[in-house]
């Protein structure tokens, strides 16, 4: 990298950092030029996955429209749904088990969304409290984004240089002592019957899934022939390849079309005729 393209850097993050907070505090506030944008002049690339998300949730303004968020982190960075939970008032839970991304971002984010509860809580087959494992020196978003239930992948993140890459773009030195990387804290976490019957969720528009590497397991944890969400979005990075091929064949026997937009599949019903295109 050039001399005048380091001394340009520190300028460039210190301008996106501001740009995330003026952004997350518009969102926040329920600024009306942050709303007005999204419905009035909004346009998601055709056949994109905001795309689908745009119409399928506009298809459901006089019925509402419900969903469960699994991993919602900030609220808003990386978050494919965050700017419909906005326009069209979306009701439903949003879990989050890290507390200070909890309680800095999401309970925040939502505050003035009457219809959105956030939960600091995790997903499980049984209600309790498990350990997660997350990058210990740094709260920003690529870091706790990595935060997962299996501390092998934080040390895969270090391993594959995920963590090193990180670092240097943020300008933030790696501890020399090895035990400082990784730390671990104990989270609450909520079965889904427990979920469903606590916040009277009779039905799931959307099931939205960002696990780091789970999210096949949650989706096996959320029963789908019994809880039955219309759609399900996951993330499909970290999966091994046969078990992805084997979750989609599952998915579609239980009467789902799927396609892969980038780093998300999405699961569709296959009664939703006028969203077939997507599938196409």
């Amino acid at each position: 990298m050039s001399r005048l393209a380091l001394s340009i850097l520190p300028i460039k993050r210190k301008l996106q950092s501001k740009w995330k907070s003026l952004r997350f505090n518009l969102s926040a506030s329920n600024n009306p030029l942050f709303l007005g944008f999204y419905k009035y002049f909004y346009n998601p690339k055709e056949g994109s996955l905001s795309g689908f998300l745009n119409s399928y949730s506009l298809s459901k303004k006089q019925e509402g429209f419900t969903v469960i968020q699994i991993g919602a982190n900030d609220g808003i960075t990386h978050d494919p749904i965050h700017k419909f939970i906005k326009r069209d008032n979306w009701k439903g839970v949003l879990l989050e088990p890290q507390s200070f991304v909890f309680n800095q971002f999401l309970k925040k984010i939502y505050s003035k969304n009457k219809g959105i509860v956030t939960l600091c809580a995790a997903i499980g087959e049984e209600d309790g409290s498990l350990p997660i494992y997350k990058i210990a020196f740094s709260d920003m978003r690529w870091a706790t984004g990595l935060t997962s239930f299996s501390k092998e992948k934080i040390e895969d993140a270090f391993q594959n240089g995920i963590v090193e890459i990180n670092c240097s773009k943020f300008g933030i030195e790696i501890p020399q002592d090895k035990s400082k990387w990784i730390s671990e804290e104990e989270v609450d976490v909520i079965s889904p019957k427990t979920l469903l019957e606590k916040y009277n969720l009779s039905k799931i528009d959307l099931l939205q899934i960002d696990a780091e590497g789970y999210d096949l397991e949650v989706i096996r944890i959320f029963d789908i022939p019994n809880t039955q969400p219309e759609a399900i979005i996951f993330e499909n990075v970290g999966l091994a390849e046969s078990d992805y091929q084997n979750y989609l064949s599952h998915l579609q026997e239980m009467g789902y079309n799927t396609r892969k937009f980038g780093p998300n599949t999405l699961a569709l019903k296959k009664s939703y005729s006028q969203f077939q295109k997507y599938f196409a």
